[in-house]
């Protein structure tokens, strides 16, 4: 008997390093884009970006466990885990 890769119900392993350059990639970018958009909202933009305290910060990272969450289980994957076809 013949093993076919190319069959629907294969299943193809996927690097390590793609699936850890994703969560690094994806942790990044969830905190400059949230935070920064938190912080924007909620007035805590500075200079040199942004600095949360308090309540703005809780609230970032409810968002960034959120963005995960909502990633993972409705969308398929985060942005770059599917940019890098790491899920």
């Amino acid at each position: 008997m013949k093993d076919d890769i190319s069959t629907p119900n294969s299943t193809r392993a996927i690097a390590h390093w793609r699936i850890i350059l994703a969560a690094i990639l994806d942790f990044l970018t969830a905190f400059f884009v949230i935070g920064y958009s938190v912080a924007r909202v909620s007035g805590d933009t500075t200079d040199d970006g942004f600095k949360l305290n308090g309540m703005p910060a809780l609230v970032m990272f409810a968002l960034i466990v959120a963005y995960f969450w909502i990633g993972r289980k409705y969308l398929g994957g985060t942005l770059w885990q599917r940019l890098l076809k790491a899920r």
